[in-house]
């Protein structure tokens, strides 16, 4: 790579892992760093720029440096044990009283967290509809919301909200912006240049891309007294991405321009196939033009618009259980982004209290061959 690199696309940057070579072998792909510990100088000085392993490690800053170019993040990225650890690290840097303001369809987990340990802490969480912006205005307490926490697309009903619309109602309050983009990835959507203080994503998922990873990340516009106090979280608390996790999602990255590609043409050849199969009832995907929301998707989103979509089957939730159940190439496992296809009966594992609808299966699109994932869904429902 040049001295100045700039001048190569983010993709060529990101599969050549921003050009950075071994010093010591000249290998082109960097060592894994598992020391937890480093020499003092003389006077007691680090000049190797570390200290211990908990708050920082070389292989996982490599990573972190792809993770910060592809989201345009002048402050950084941080790489976290879990999508859950990042996310919540957002939450613990605000002060007992703080009002948040979070999407009301979200990451099941993350909602129930704040539901119970976040309010167990002083945080006072409403949880509104964010694609409807006046509903998001009118949900701002003046003065007291410090944080809007959107989720777009949001899991499962891959609802839009409007990025840019949301930086402005939250800036003008006073109040951060922080965007969960696990579903678009840089890929697809860069929220930081949209106005968003924060992007979260669970790098579980398309980030890595081979289910064999659990991280999180968290890319920040401008590091300030609030991206400091993260950064002082994740030291604090150890909750810092291991080295060969970090190797193994430096790996994964390196083919996200190539695997995020091919995963958004076969779910939106799958939405639209899907819309007129008379087992299906709805789907739910932005890419499709009935979608309530494309028109925005089509703004903030590029190169299509990502790997996830939903359908709710006709016969009903025992016929949706049934066809999970008959599914041979679709694998019948919780997460997403990987390069196997999963499908999931989401209600079911969510429980009493989920915003999604009994006959919705929850899809998540590999990179198997697009007629084999069709026929198999196929034969699924009409045996149901």
């Amino acid at each position: 790579m040049p001295s100045s690199p700039l001048q190569w696309s983010k993709r060529s940057l990101t599969a050549q892992a921003m050009g950075h070579v071994d010093p010591v072998t000249k290998g082109v792909v960097m060592p894994i760093h598992v020391s937890t510990t480093y020499i003092r100088d003389e006077d007691n000085a680090y000049s190797s720029g570390f200290i211990y392993g908990r708050p920082d490690n070389a292989t996982t800053r490599e990573a972190e440096g792809v993770l910060a170019m592809l989201e345009d993040a002048d402050a950084g990225a941080l790489l976290f044990s879990s999508g859950m650890a990042a996310a919540t690290a957002v939450f613990q840097a605000l002060n007992p009283g703080d009002h948040v303001v979070a999407s009301k369809v979200m990451y099941w987990a993350l909602r129930h967290w704040l539901m119970s340990e976040a309010t167990r802490w002083g945080l006072s969480v409403d949880f509104v509809e964010t694609d409807d912006l006046d509903a998001l205005r009118r949900a701002i307490l003046p003065g007291r919301t410090k944080l809007v926490w959107v989720e777009t697309p949001s899991n499962p009903l891959w609802t839009i909200t409007d990025i840019a619309g949301a930086a402005e109602i939250a800036h003008a309050a006073g109040a951060r912006l922080a965007v969960d983009s696990t579903t678009a990835s840089p890929f697809h959507t860069r929220p930081l240049s949209l106005g968003a203080d924060i992007v979260m994503h669970a790098a579980t998922k398309v980030l890595n891309g081979h289910s064999d990873v659990v991280a999180g990340v968290l890319a920040g516009a401008k590091a300030d007294e609030f991206w400091g106090q993260v950064v002082t979280i994740r030291k604090g608390q150890g909750a810092i991405l291991g080295p060969f996790e970090a190797y193994l999602l430096m790996r994964g990255l390196r083919t996200l321009h190539l695997r995020a590609g091919a995963q958004a043409r076969s779910a939106m050849d799958l939405a639209e196939r899907l819309s007129a199969h008379p087992k299906i009832a709805r789907v739910l995907y932005p890419g499709l033009p009935q979608h309530p929301g494309h028109d925005v998707a089509a703004r903030q989103m590029e190169n299509g618009f990502g790997y996830m979509l939903s359908v709710q089957v006709s016969d009903g939730e025992a016929a949706a259980i049934r066809t999970a159940a008959r599914v041979r190439l679709w694998k019948r496992a919780t997460s997403l982004g990987g390069v196997e296809s999963l499908i999931e009966h989401r209600a079911s594992i969510e429980g009493p209290g989920t915003p999604c609808p009994p006959d919705l299966l929850r899809l998540s699109t590999g990179i198997e061959d697009v007629e084999d994932l069709f026929g198999d869904l196929d034969a699924a429902l009409r045996s149901a």
